[in-house]
């Protein structure tokens, strides 16, 4: 089935949606598969006969041997988690070179960045905000600041010029951070990076628009979520980037014009990481029955993820700034066996119903769910391929998603695998 030339995917709640299966899936019938903001904090396991892979910098097209890969100048790349990385699709055979490239226009990580990350957190004490510590707020803070490291510094890598830089940087941090950085050592360890890295070094601004022009398909792969985003998630619980629609064009330098078709990504129940108010958390046996079945721990961290009933006030919210021409609905098979399903249908606060999500986290943690009660099914959904094969109670459930968010539910994962997912068409 045909494909429009710009396809973005977003997670659609507070992240580990499943995004990387629908990437991979569709990757195959594009030409470019773009990452546009995030770092090594984002996490996407993507299952292919059996064998787990785990990404966390590079785009899940690599997979597939005729998508070319790009980390866009709005990420952030930690080198050693990059190398590493590729070391390990080395190690499974994979060739990614020549079709691999990394923006000189995307910020550089050290180590200093992942320090002063922990000493923050640290810092907070019993506010602390349940950062991944891989340096992605500070490396970002730097961008900001203007004391910013770019991945460009590899094109023709000189050290002292490396040394300057760093030194800039600590300057300001050191200020504040008592920090423990070997400037010297660092910098005769990225004179050995720069060897490896040079040759996916690219003016991905230049490649990607040329690539436009000469009637190519990208598919536009984000990281973390609409609820993560800096200006619209539940700040200050948020990432550090902008992982909304509007990121895609900052962080790829595509023109919004050229965007073809944005598909949401839902998972059949709610999860989040971290810190902040989860109106529909459930602290109870069947939020522990969704993290088991689930598999709900983070790609990155490891870290048990709090499950909820499936929040629909959150969809429409991330709908209303992305405009979801699809839903992709994943892990709908891990509400197999449940009695009744409830999902959440709007928020009250002190008697009256919101017309969305409050910006005062104080107001969201007092907001009332109101929820819509549905049956369960017992049946294991592993081998269904059509809409019709769902049980009818699972029918039901993913039809009223659709009607109430108003965008079809196109993709319906049903198992971990690359082929665990039915494809309604447009």
């Amino acid at each position: 089935m045909s494909l429009p030339q710009v396809l973005v995917i977003l997670g659609a709640q507070w992240g580990d949606e499943g995004k990387g299966k629908l990437v991979d899936l569709l990757s195959a019938q594009f030409d470019i598969c773009g990452r546009f903001n995030g770092g090594a904090n984002a996490g996407h396991t993507i299952v292919v006969n059996s064998k787990k892979y785990a990404f966390h910098l590079v785009p899940c097209g690599v997979l597939h041997q005729n998508t070319t890969n790009v980390i866009g100048n709005g990420c952030v790349v930690h080198i050693p988690t990059l190398l590493h990385e590729l070391e390990l699709l080395d190690a499974e055979g994979l060739n990614y070179h020549g079709r691999l490239f990394l923006s000189d226009r995307a910020h550089l990580v050290f180590d200093y960045h992942l320090d002063i990350d922990g000493k923050r957190e640290e810092g907070r004490g019993t506010e602390k905000i349940g950062t991944t510590r891989k340096g992605i707020g500070p490396t970002y803070s730097d961008k900001m600041n203007r004391i910013g490291i770019r991945a460009g510094i590899f094109k023709n890598f000189d050290p002292i010029r490396l040394e300057q830089e760093l030194e800039k940087a600590l300057s300001t941090h050191k200020k504040t951070w008592d920090l423990t950085f070997d400037v010297a050592a660092e910098v005769q360890k990225y004179a050995e990076y720069a060897k490896k890295i040079q040759p996916f070094i690219r003016d991905t601004i230049v490649y990607v628009n040329k690539s436009l022009n000469e009637g190519k398909k990208i598919l536009i792969e984000g990281a973390n979520a609409v609820m993560l985003d800096i200006d619209f998630g539940t700040y200050p619980y948020v990432t550090s980037s902008s992982t909304t629609i509007g990121g895609c064009s900052t962080g790829l330098g595509i023109p919004p014009s050229k965007i073809n078709c944005t598909v949401g990504i839902v998972k059949a129940y709610t999860t989040r990481v971290g810190a902040g108010p989860f109106p529909t958390e459930l602290l109870d046996d069947v939020g522990n029955q969704l993290r088991k079945i689930g598999h709900e721990y983070g790609t990155t961290t490891g870290r048990p993820r709090r499950c909820g009933w499936l929040d629909l006030v959150v969809v429409k919210y991330g709908h209303m700034l992305n405009n979801y021409q699809y839903l992709n609905l994943t892990k709908l098979d891990v509400l197999s066996g449940l009695n009744e399903l409830k999902v959440g249908v709007s928020y009250k606060l002190n008697g009256e119903t919101l017309d969305s999500i409050p910006s005062d986290l104080e107001d969201l943690a007092k907001v009332e769910v109101e929820y819509v009660t549905f049956p369960g099914w017992s049946e294991d959904l592993s081998a269904c391929r059509t809409f019709e094969s769902l049980p009818p109670a699972a029918q039901r459930y993913v039809s009223f998603i659709e009607e109430f968010v108003a965008v079809k539910c196109r993709w319906v994962g049903v198992g971990a695998g690359r082929e665990d997912m039915i494809d309604r068409g447009v």
